[in-house]
């Protein structure tokens, strides 16, 4: 299966959204409206983790099967994930140190701590608050589902289930997630205890969609889902219970429509977006801290806002061509004699 452009282009535009929330608080003269909007920009990450428990389970659910398929994976997975996490630690220990040389701490960067950062394990309960690189706590998250992947590959199949029993487990998973989360008041609440749960229960839902995704239904009921949770998240539903399946269904009826001529999310230049969307959530927060060391504590006008996202924007196609690209290529080649079979899902994004 070809690659879906479509949600190649849905992870650049949720990438830029996470970016605005961060940076929301130090844009000058925001209108409160837009700003109340942007406060939203988190739940961008909820949608990554649906999007690749999708990605992985159409790409992978058949290949883990065959001979040495589990190593193979676990190593692309870590190809694709650490060495720009580690090359962004590793700005951030500059940025610290630099910081410390000129009299100055920031409790953002503890040593101590570091280890954790560096083995992708800082947010499965062992630290208190988001440091060093506050986005990388999704991706501690996503590494933890990565491990879990293959024994849910090995212990269910689901290919066997029929479509509502796919829908039924849906809904259980999505209710659990609520029930764990009960008593948070969003679901970005406390990150360090909760965000593994939010990650792995949202990581599994994707693998269930991808799964109704084969079955080729009609986007139509997908989309009415999708009003539905978020009509009753407008009238008052906990968005810990409404928002995942809100983005679930939006997930599905996506994926169902991808391909469609004129297509918003398959243009040339959201497709790239999404292409080093990546990069540019790993790099904006470290990028906004350091360029707004010189400038104070005082809000941004736009003209600097405008070239603080230029350099985000530069920041991300130079990760990629110099980072993940060369990384990937290195360490995700598989060794002679270790190819599995390709499964039916194919290439579809990557996450």
């Amino acid at each position: 299966m070809t690659e879906l452009r479509a949600l190649t282009g849905a992870r650049g535009v949720a990438a830029w959204l996470v970016v605005f929330y961060h940076i929301r608080g130090g844009i000058a003269d925001l209108p409160p409206a837009i700003e109340t909007l942007l406060a939203k920009g988190y739940l961008a990450v909820d949608f990554f983790f649906l999007l690749s428990g999708f990605v992985i389970w159409l790409t992978w659910h058949d290949r883990l099967r065959a001979p040495g398929a589990i190593p193979l994976f676990l190593r692309k997975r870590i190809a694709r994930v650490w060495p720009l996490h580690a090359t962004m630690l590793a700005c951030a220990v500059a940025l610290a140190l630099l910081l410390r040389a000129t009299g100055r701490h920031d409790p953002a960067f503890p040593f101590a701590e570091l280890p954790l950062h560096v083995l992708l394990v800082q947010n499965w309960g062992g630290t208190d608050m988001l440091r060093w690189n506050d986005p990388a706590w999704s991706i501690s998250c996503e590494f933890a589902a990565y491990l879990a992947f293959p024994l849910l590959v090995l212990a269910v199949d689901w290919r066997r289930l029929p479509g509502w029993g796919l829908a039924a487990t849906i809904a259980v998973l999505l209710v659990a997630l609520h029930l764990a989360m009960r008593g948070a008041a969003s679901l970005g609440s406390d990150i360090p205890r909760l965000g593994l749960v939010r990650c792995l229960a949202e990581f599994a839902t994707g693998t269930l969609v991808a799964a109704l995704y084969l079955r080729r239904p009609s986007p139509a009921w997908p989309l009415a889902v999708a009003a539905i949770a978020a009509g009753g998240w407008a009238l008052g539903v906990p968005e810990t219970l409404a928002v995942p399946a809100m983005f679930a269904a939006a997930l599905l009826a996506l994926a169902l429509t991808a391909g469609r001529p004129h297509h918003p999310l398959e243009g040339r230049a959201v497709h790239a977006l999404g292409v080093v969307s990546y990069a540019t959530y790993l790099s904006h927060f470290l990028l906004w801290k350091a360029f707004r060391l010189p400038l104070g504590g005082s809000s941004l006008s736009m003209s600097l806002i405008a070239l603080y996202l230029a350099l985000v924007l530069a920041a991300s196609f130079v990760l990629y061509r110099l980072v993940e690209r060369p990384a990937q290529r290195l360490l995700a080649t598989p060794r002679p004699g270790a190819r599995p079979r390709r499964g039916r899902g194919g290439r579809v994004t990557q996450p």
